[in-house]
């Protein structure tokens, strides 16, 4: 269930309008977005449409979901809300079965979905770590093996994967598990780009830093929380999701079209030390 400050951050979400593009990079092509009804996947989503191309938004929330889908083809997109558990097997071949019925191919997978349960190593519990890794490892590995046949029948496509810096680094700030899973998901976009690189499948994973949410907004107002995450990142700001968005345009386009195998972090810097 939404409440109404849910409800308020994410009318504020679906209002927020990318600059306009003349060059409609992704045209003709099709995505598939896990976790595409709020936050970063809804940012890539709307980026993906201002450039042309067909979006799938899978999330488990169907409210927000078809919501975050109307709002983009009332603006004139080609934009559709999929229902999918990432973690369930069975879910991904119905949304499989979907995609052949309906399009012509997926040209750009974006294993976003995710989940932080914020416990220290110390506190989690083995069920918690499970469901952990359930979304975020099990979720991305299984939409690659289902959507790899696709795209090697097709002769390409492009898979972005939404690590973070945690994935980079033993983040001070961030409970061991979500390290764990980031960095998981860092070394199989690796292993993934490494094998099917030769049927023109690039594999790429981006790694920011904390996102400039609604909920980090919140959480900036605690002034002890503020110092710490504003003190390590040289630029000074949060990561705004429209940085992270335009990474994933460059890595799903032409211009992208030679980079397979990077861990691109979105960090303002805070890896370089």
């Amino acid at each position: 269930m939404f409440n109404a400050n849910t409800k308020s951050h994410l009318q504020k979400a679906l209002n927020h309008h990318f600059p306009v593009s003349k060059n409609m990079r992704l045209k003709t092509r099709c995505a598939l977005i896990t976790g595409g009804a709020q936050g970063i996947g809804f940012a890539i989503a709307q980026i993906f449409c201002r450039e042309g191309a067909t979006v799938y938004l899978a999330d488990v929330n169907k409210e927000v979901g078809t919501a975050a889908a109307l709002k983009l083809r009332e603006a004139g997109s080609k934009a559709t809300f999929v229902y999918l558990d990432v973690s369930e097997d069975v879910s991904w071949k119905q949304v499989c079965s979907q995609f052949q019925k309906e399009t012509d191919g997926l040209d750009i997978l974006v294993n976003n979905a995710g989940i932080n349960i914020r416990k220290v190593i110390e506190e989690m519990s083995a069920e918690e770590l499970d469901m952990m890794y359930a979304v975020n490892i099990k979720g991305p590995f299984l939409g690659i093996k289902h959507l790899l046949p696709i795209m090697k029948a097709q002769g390409g496509g492009s898979i972005i994967n939404m690590s973070s810096v945690c994935g980079i680094i033993g983040h001070l700030y961030t409970p061991e598990a979500y390290t764990m899973a980031k960095g998981a998901l860092t070394t199989l976009t690796k292993s993934v780009a490494s094998r099917y690189g030769k049927y023109n499948i690039r594999c790429n994973s981006i790694n920011p830093s904390t996102a400039d949410t609604p909920l980090v907004q919140e959480m900036l107002k605690n002034p002890e929380w503020r110092k710490e995450r504003l003190g390590e990142v040289p630029l000074g700001r949060m990561a705004g999701l429209q940085d992270i968005a335009e990474a994933a345009l460059y890595l799903a386009s032409e211009e992208g079209n030679y980079i397979n195998g990077i861990t691109l972090p979105v960090d303002g810097g805070v890896t370089a030390y």
